[in-house]
């Protein structure tokens, strides 16, 4: 096939030959072109109007979406702050409930009491009827809250328990210095406290303390705790040891045959300080014994008597 082209300005003719193949395969090109073209064009312009017409729904969905994300970050971040205060709390309890159980230990052996009455090892036994159903569940902060006046009751305990065990061992303080029984363990009196006649003059002379005899190098034992005054010989006393107790209590225990302290020296109630002798003013193994009450010998008949 022939296509002839004429130009009206050059008065020109062109000849293009155009075979058979050529004219199927443009005929081909536009036959796809073009409908091509208007289906693309048609695409376009139909989701054009259906993001005008879903446009209002859409942002409707993502701004309803975003708030429920908010909220449920929301919801955790209050879930994480609430289980780390809990956890402080819980933290916070646990080592009251330590310092608590140590200072029960300490009292119930202070006090002596018996331990299987007050073990805090364990539990106390508990008990009631309640029906399940009937509880109510709680809050979050509510049960903080119940926490936190829980743990107020144990700072409370802890200061009464604390205000307990400083009066105990006030007490115990007390008890140890306060001179009671007898400063050894075997023996028997062999002269009272006041008027007798004097072994060695035979005149009515005062006796300023009690003595007791008993074997030589028997043990003598402080009455009270205190601090040695006096440990070496005295006129009369022979080996003396003195013991300054506080409150304005003095121990003495004369005529020993050895001293085992020295001045300075702070004693236990019923530790050994001497052993037993005939030194000094004395007719045989005993020891002397006085207290002295604000600087005057009183009778040491009572403090013997008392309990230990």
């Amino acid at each position: 096939m022939n296509i002839v082209f004429f130009s009206h300005q050059k008065g020109q003719v062109a000849n293009i030959q155009v075979t058979r193949p050529r004219l199927f395969a443009v005929i081909a090109f536009f036959g796809v072109l073009i409908p091509g073209l208007f289906g693309f064009l048609g695409f376009q312009y139909a989701g054009h109007l259906l993001d005008e017409q879903n446009s209002p729904v859409s942002e409707a969905l993502y701004h309803q979406v975003t708030s429920q994300k908010q909220h449920v970050d929301i919801a955790l971040q209050d879930a994480e702050n609430n289980l780390n205060a809990l956890a402080m709390q819980m933290g916070k309890m646990h080592a009251r409930v330590i310092r608590l159980d140590a200072l029960g230990h300490r009292l119930t052996k202070m006090a002596g009491l018996d331990k299987g009455e007050f073990d805090f090892d364990n539990t106390p036994p508990l008990g009631g009827a309640v029906d399940v159903e009937q509880l109510e569940n709680q809050s979050v902060p509510d049960f903080i809250a119940g926490l936190q006046e829980l743990s107020e009751k144990l700072d409370d305990r802890s200061q009464q328990l604390s205000v307990l065990e400083l009066m105990l061992m006030n007490r115990n303080l007390q008890k140890d210095v306060q001179p009671a029984g007898r400063p050894i363990s075997k023996g028997w009196v062999s002269s009272h406290f006041g008027m007798r006649n004097d072994p060695f003059t035979g005149k009515r002379e005062h006796h300023d303390g009690i003595d007791f005899a008993g074997k030589e190098g028997t043990d003598v034992k402080a009455v009270a705790a205190g601090v040695v005054t006096w440990a070496s010989r005295r006129s009369g006393y022979g080996n003396l040891v003195e013991i300054n107790h506080g409150n304005g209590y003095v121990t003495r225990y004369g005529h020993n045959k050895e001293i085992l302290v020295k001045v300075g020296d702070k004693v236990e109630k019923a530790e050994v300080m001497a052993k037993m002798g005939s030194t000094g003013r004395s007719t045989g193994p005993h020891v002397h014994f006085e207290v002295v009450r604000n600087g005057r010998v009183v009778n040491p008949n009572r403090y013997i008597q008392a309990k230990r």
